[in-house]
């Protein structure tokens, strides 16, 4: 494979527009902004390469350590802008009251030393989760141990599975493998040994009859609380309500309504002298009503209340006893315990009818399993379809990388049972020698095989995802050479679909890059201090001589550097 093959493909969805870094390890502060294509970050080794790595990797949902922000400062923040974010992203923001109608996201995240965390989508507070959720999506990081992460089996039907893309049968398949998974629960929990099950029918029984017995009912026990206070009181409520009625008309001739109605009665007998006291004789007479009608009504309050309510406090207190009892073993309140009996009584049920629900669970499971071999088929010659097509993509781009006798296989095989993923069994298969047996991946131990084979499989798994920015820490590590510089080809390739971002030690993988930063420590006060710097032509031939010099750099260094910038297979031009 030559330069000149690769493929156009169009641009992903997203970018990283920018990348604001505060007080985290040895950058105080750090703006970079970025472009689409392929982007290198170079430097000396503790200069703080890693530091972009592990922001970057924050912001996909990565853990960092307190200890990260930088000596003597109370916080550190990292806070990155994504332009053109795809409509799944939308979609999900809004569904969680975040807008970014304009394609815009901007993800920020800050860490106190006291350990307390603030995530942030858009201005709007967010669970760490969920900004891992949302960062995932947007940016995917390949780090150092990355490569061995790749070799874990239980990530090959889900790569294969991104390969394809989204597609029907295996969301239908999930709902009813769900399916199965609660009708076998529900099975395995009436499945008991016979003594098991004689023991709970009876704990079961003994339930139900000590709830039943009691007669509860919702909202007693409000209602007795209620009555139990009113009758505590009742000796007070008695004198006070006595008084009360004798004040306003109990009494014989002191009460208030006598006293009104005579008052009234005697500006009547005047009215016809001063007709203007009319008026207020008719209105002390409406008091009087009035007055006699609060005494009548205030007194049915202490119609049936006895005056000594020992005995009727005694049983509900004993009462209330009852219902607090059965709290401690059923539920916190009387409508709990009634849910509780109504569990125990469909569980009894259940173990009354063992048999032939055991029967109805097995014809249903069986029944649910049919439907899901039949969509599994569907599946697994998708998946054989794809990891073909997978596996021969994947052998061209290691063989491109100096791998010329390897050899690769995604094996697609039956799983002896249904499982969440289908009925499949996917494996990698390599051998990286010719005559080699080919094995699983896991026994791949060379880091400069491990550094290809990761490319390879990322660079054509990746290519039908929807993640926009794809970031690399070192993947040319333990290569050199012509093999760096197919590598540095091959993420030039890949950027033509997908912003790419690489951390690099190679001139020859450096060279090929369409922005160039150099990440140097200086001192500043005293202090080490990151910064990064976009370099132009000149700069790139001074930083690419120095990765590939000495101690001395030479004219002829400087020389090699050049015409690798000017190369005709840099396809910068």
């Amino acid at each position: 494979m030559s330069a000149e093959s690769f493929t156009i493909y169009l641009w992903a969805s997203n970018m990283l527009k920018c990348l604001h870094i505060e007080n985290i390890a040895v950058v105080k502060c750090v703006n970079i902004d970025f472009s689409d294509g392929f982007t290198v970050f170079t430097g000396e080794t503790g200069a703080g390469k890693s530091v972009i790595i592990d922001c970057l990797s924050l912001i996909s949902g990565e853990k960092i350590s307190k200890d990260a922000i930088r000596y003597g400062e109370t916080e550190g923040s990292v806070e990155a802008c994504f332009d053109a974010v795809g409509d799944n992203v939308i979609s999900l923001l809004s569904e969680n009251g975040i807008n970014a109608d304009d394609g815009e996201v901007i993800i920020s995240y800050v860490m106190n030393i006291d350990g307390k965390s603030q995530a942030r989508i858009n201005g709007k507070s967010v669970t760490k989760s969920f900004m891992k959720q949302i960062g995932k999506m947007l940016v995917s990081v390949c780090g150092q141990d990355d490569g061995r992460a790749l070799y874990n089996k239980d990530s090959y039907i889900p790569m294969i599975d991104s390969y394809i893309g989204e597609y029907s049968e295996y969301a239908e398949y999930s709902s009813i493998y769900s399916e199965i998974c609660e009708n076998r629960a529900k099975l395995q929990s009436i499945k008991l040994s016979d003594a098991a099950i004689a023991r709970e029918r009876d704990m079961l029984k003994y339930q139900i009859k000590d709830i039943d017995t009691k007669k509860l009912q919702s909202g007693e026990e409000e209602k007795l609380e209620g009555e139990l206070k009113l009758l505590h009181s009742a000796e007070k409520i008695n004198k006070q309500i006595t008084l009360t009625h004798r004040a306003l008309k109990g009494a014989e001739k002191g009460n208030a309504a006598y006293l009104l109605s005579r008052s009234a009665s005697a500006l009547s007998s005047i009215s016809d002298v001063i007709p203007n006291l009319a008026p207020y004789s008719d209105r002390l007479l409406e008091m009087s009503y009035e007055v006699t009608d609060i005494a009548e009504s205030v007194s049915e309050y202490i119609d049936g209340l006895d005056c000594d309510p020992t005995e009727k406090i005694d049983k509900i207190e004993s009462r209330l006893a009852d219902i607090a009892s059965l709290k401690k073993r059923y539920g916190s309140s009387i409508d709990e315990i009634l849910q509780f009996r109504n569990r125990a009584a469909a569980r009894l049920d259940e173990i009354e009818n063992a048999e032939s629900l055991c029967e109805e669970y097995v014809r249903k499971i069986s029944s649910l399993e049919k439907s899901a071999r039949k969509i599994s088929n569907v599946i697994t010659e998708k998946r054989k379809e794809a990891a073909l097509a997978a596996s021969q993509r994947v052998l061209e781009v290691l063989r491109f990388l100096d791998m010329p006798g390897v050899q690769f296989n995604i094996e697609v095989s039956p799983a002896k049972e249904l499982n969440a993923y289908g009925a499949d069994i996917v494996q990698f298969l390599i051998a990286t020698n010719p005559g080699e047996k080919m094995l699983p991946m896991d026994d791949i131990v060379s880091g400069g095989e491990m550094s290809r084979i990761t490319l390879g499989l990322r660079s054509v798994m990746n290519q039908k995802g929807d993640i926009g920015c794809t970031v690399y820490d070192e993947i040319d590590t333990g290569i050199s050479g012509k093999t760096s510089r197919k590598i540095g080809m091959k993420l030039k390739e890949i950027a033509k679909q997908t912003q790419v971002i690489c951390v690099t030690h190679s001139a020859q993988v450096a060279t090929l890059a369409d922005c160039h930063y150099l990440i140097k420590k200086n001192e500043v006060n005293g202090r080490a201090e990151t910064c990064v710097k976009l370099l132009d032509f000149d700069m790139r031939v001074n930083e690419a001589s120095r990765i590939l010099g000495g101690i001395h750099i030479t004219q002829s260094q400087i020389q090699a550097a050049r015409d690798m910038l000017l190369d005709k297979n840099n396809l910068c031009e």
